[in-house]
């Protein structure tokens, strides 16, 4: 029968009713039957004689004893352990029994491959024992660990090491304690076999910690780039935000079955392998920036996160958007900052977006929730983290590392809300943070609209703002929010204007905070050229009738490097909204040929970092385009992008094969220069690829042949993919050859696979199912094959004749009991069928339907699908 989902409201919000103060655990490890010793030392919080309830699923109990004494006065229900006649403060020991070799939803114990690891948050501990499992009851855990030795040579937990044994029979034990308290869903636990990689790491304040980083037997060569950006991450953290470790050791684990990136539980970090392993072989450019940005992410949340934690999972986004906010700032110091910027942006504008439009819209900090799963999202880390930045915009830096640093250290060691964390920022700063709120609690993506006058006689110029947010799924009235705007301005020669009014300098920052606002700017000899939304100053949409000569001047001249790449994106989607109505008009596509040149001067402009040149030359994706407008058309997304391919390539054939020529780099290095230039040549080599075909072909080829690295190799392979050369076929079979036996590198061919924009792929993602490398059950190889294909090749997904749809169909009927989680996330391009046109929607109605029907439907699934349902 399907899991009716039971809605939890924020404001229902109450204390618990019993503290746990220490939990002592004690695992009897065994892959098929574990047993699990829990005694916690309990205070009830209220004077009545309130029952205690305990979070438990999938246990077996065993017993359950007070004080060292059996007591009966227990019961289960609904996934509930309630114990009743209890003193006020008592010890309380859990005998229950769980078998890790049956849990495919990766929650709780389980295992990955050879090993045993946890996955807790956000509900995981009860999959382990009994317990309070709630975010705001802290206690200090101790952990003991017994196992066989062979089999499970390393015992990990939280903590420091405190004693280790040996017994007869070939098992051995390790017992950990943490001295900070923590909420259940930060502790960790792993056993297995492994290489280490240790390190040393001096504090600032001369404390030595040691670093450990385990990975799977013959992969420690892909192991060193984690470990120095594990020790850059910890020095960052000292430097910018005056952080320490406190721990004495520090260790993170590498595992293949993960159904996140990696949890930062205390002092253990668990990773998807994906995010630690890599050398010059089998990882690209972008695999070593996201493999030190997860690794920064984790270790920046022992302080936002574990050491201050979140009071409920309402407050998710207290956590996670401000350190998505911090690990953006580290990978912004420690490289190029103008695209690092463009990264988040395009993230924002191609997938939050979508989802403030989806039946799955939500604030930050949501008001309601069935499935805490589900809130997982881009909004609430993405989006999270940009309201972190707005406020960092609006005090400035110095003001915000006050509030941070009163923020810390007023809530170190509790479990705290979003408003604590405002409330700091306000405390620090004197300004008045009240409408700034709203941004916690309103849903969708603002949108700006601002027209200008300029006044030649009185020499001014007027901006006038207003904003509106569209109605949500779950908010139909809106209200204003504080936006800020950052601005600046141009002559038509590219000259800044300084920003006056009456004679005293304004600031770049214009504060939106009505629903219409003027601003007025003297002192402007001449009609200026605006530069909006600098750097993205708000997570919001722009409505400005930018002319081509506008965006032009900006990109030629802006001082601001995010400002050139947005004033390109601008130019090329204005053309892009006006050839897809002319494909529904069946006329002509307008391809301005002064364009050309425009993106040429940009090509040979040596003063631009190659890394942005390459930025401003890559034209939205798919889902970047679809996001422009609230109908989609997939096929005349398709359809005028590859167009724009082409046209760029037959027109800058000679520049883009001397700029390819010029940025090469002979030996691999994973520098900030070299990557930028493999940015540009590779994605030279994109364009040429939709150039003549024989010469493309040959071109791509032997790029892919001559290549020593996977950032040349992979370009090759996808610019063959993607302009379907006659080579595709051969190269995609030379690599599946040389790569079957590395299930990391092998995601990186069933991607490309899932992504040919060929009708015929849905038959080939069918047989890929059953390819030796391909399992099902394994979250990194269903969101490279079948992740790929629903939200990565939208034009073969969306087809009109429903195959797309059919699979999925197949695919998430059987997820919905494997995993759950995983199942919900790929899901997410069916439940927004009402932004398509009737015929696809019928097809994913049904799918949705069908899915509903099921008998034992997941409470993951079903919130998704109720919604997408609901008129």
């Amino acid at each position: 029968m399907t899991n009716q989902p039971q809605i939890k409201y924020r404001q229902d919000y109450r204390p618990p009713s019993h503290l746990i103060s220490d939990i002592h655990l004690d695992f009897n490890l065994n892959e098929k039957k574990t047993r699990v010793t829990a005694t916690s030392q309990i205070q009830r919080q209220t004077s009545e004689d309130t029952p205690l309830i305990l979070n438990g699923e999938n246990l077996i109990l065993i017993s359950v004893s007070v004080n060292d004494q059996i007591w009966p006065h227990y019961s289960q229900k609904d996934d509930h352990l309630i114990i009743e006649q209890l003193p006020k403060a008592f010890s309380l020991t859990i005998v229950n029994e769980i078998h890790p070799d049956k849990n495919t939803a990766l929650e709780g114990l389980y295992l990955s491959g050879q090993t045993l690891c946890t996955q807790c948050e956000s509900k995981g501990f009860r999959h382990i024992t009994f317990f309070l499992d709630r975010p705001d009851v802290l206690a200090r855990f101790t952990t003991r660990i017994l196992a066989d030795k062979k089999r499970y040579p390393y015992l990990l937990s939280n903590g420091n090491k405190i004693r280790q044994g040996e017994l007869k029979d070939g098992r051995h034990w390790v017992e950990w304690a943490d001295p900070f308290p923590k909420p259940s869903y930060l502790f960790a636990l792993v056993a297995g076999d492994f290489d280490v990689l240790r390190d040393q790491f001096t504090t600032q304040s001369g404390r030595s910690v040691e670093l450990a980083l385990f990975v799977d037997k013959g992969h420690l060569d892909r192991a060193d780039w984690a470990m120095s950006a594990l020790k850059k991450a910890m020095k960052w953290d000292e430097n910018r935000f005056g952080l320490e470790y406190d721990l004495d050791i520090y260790m993170i684990v590498a595992v293949d079955f993960f159904n996140m990136g990696a949890m930062e539980n205390k002092g253990l970090n668990v990773f998807n392998s994906k995010y630690v392993l890599a050398k010059t072989e089998t990882a690209t450019d972008k695999d070593y920036l996201h493999i030190e940005a997860v690794i920064a992410h984790e270790y920046f949340h022992n302080w936002t996160g574990n050491r201050v934690t979140c009071r409920d999972w309402f407050q998710l986004s207290l956590k996670e958007g401000l350190t998505v906010f911090r690990d953006q700032e580290f990978s912004s110091d420690s490289g190029c900052r103008a695209v690092r910027r463009i990264e988040n942006v395009r993230l924002m504008r191609s997938a939050q977006f979508a989802e403030d439009a989806s039946p799955m819209a939500h604030p930050i900090r949501p008001d309601k929730v069935m499935e805490m799963n589900n809130f997982y999202t881009l909004t609430v880390y993405e989006k999270g983290a940009e309201v972190i930045r707005m406020l960092h915009t609006l005090l400035g830096e110095s003001v915000f590392q006050a509030g941070m640093k009163r923020y810390i250290s007023r809530h170190d060691g509790c479990a705290v809300t979003c408003d604590d964390f405002v409330q700091a920022m306000e405390d620090a700063s004197g300004l008045d943070l009240t409408l700034f709120r709203r941004w916690y609690s309103q849903s969708g993506t603002p949108e700006l609209i601002i027209r200008d006058h300029y006044d030649a006689q009185k020499q001014q110029y007027h901006l006038q703002v207003s904003q509106i947010t569209p109605p949500t799924a779950d908010q139909e009235k809106k209200y204003p929010l504080h936006i800020p705007l950052d601005i600046e301005l141009y002559t038509k020669k590219g000259e800044v204007i300084p920003l006056q009014n009456q004679g005293q300098p304004i600031d770049s920052v214009l504060n939106v905070i009505k629903a219409e606002q003027t601003f007025i700017f003297d002192s402007v000899s001449s009609e200026p050229v605006p530069s909006l939304l600098r750097e993205f100053s708000a997570p919001v949409k722009l409505d400005y009738p930018y002319t081509d000569q506008q965006l032009i001047c900006l990109m030629q001249n802006a001082r601001n490097d995010f400002s050139r790449w947005d004033a390109s994106q601008r130019l090329l989607n204005s053309y892009i909204k006006k050839n897809i109505a002319e494909f529904h008009e069946n006329e002509p596509l307008t391809l301005p040929l002064h364009l050309i040149e425009v993106f040429r001067h940009v090509l040979l402009n040596d003063n631009l970092s190659p890394a942005l040149i390459a930025e401003i030359l890559t034209i939205p994706s798919e889902n970047e385009i679809a996001e422009l407008s609230c109908f989609i058309d997939p096929d005349a997304i398709h359809f005028v992008r590859q167009k724009w391919l082409r046209f760029f390539s037959a027109s800058l054939s000679e520049t883009l094969w001397d700029q390819y020529q010029k940025h090469q780099t002979p030996i691999y290095r994973v520098t900030h220069t070299d990557t930028a230039k493999r940015a540009l040549k590779n994605i030279c080599l994109q364009y040429l690829a939709f150039g003549r075909t024989d010469i493309a072909d040959q071109r791509v080829k032997t790029q892919y042949q001559t290549s020593s690295n996977m950032t040349d190799t992979f370009a090759a392979l996808t610019a063959a993919v993607a302009a379907q050369l006659p080579c595709r076929d051969f190269l995609l079979s030379d690599f599946e050859s040389r790569w079957h036996s590395d299930p990391l590198v092998m995601d990186k061919w069933f991607f490309l696979q899932a992504t040919r924009p060929e009708k015929e792929v849905v038959d080939k993602v069918r047989a890929l199912l059953t390819h030796p490398s391909f399992s099902l059950m394994n979250p990194n190889r269903v969101r490279a094959l079948l992740g790929a294909f629903a939200s990565s090749n939208p034009v073969v997904f969306h087809a009109k004749d429903g195959a797309g749809y059919t699979l999925f169909l197949e695919i998430l009927t059987t997820l919905n009991t494997q995993n759950p989680q995983v199942a919900a996330r790929l899901i997410e391009p069916l439940i927004r069928f009402k932004r398509y046109d009737s015929v696809r929607q019928k097809w994913m109605k049904q799918v949705l339907e069908k899915l509903k029907a099921l008998n034992n439907l997941s409470k993951d699934l079903n919130e998704k699908i109720l919604k997408a349902l609901e008129d």
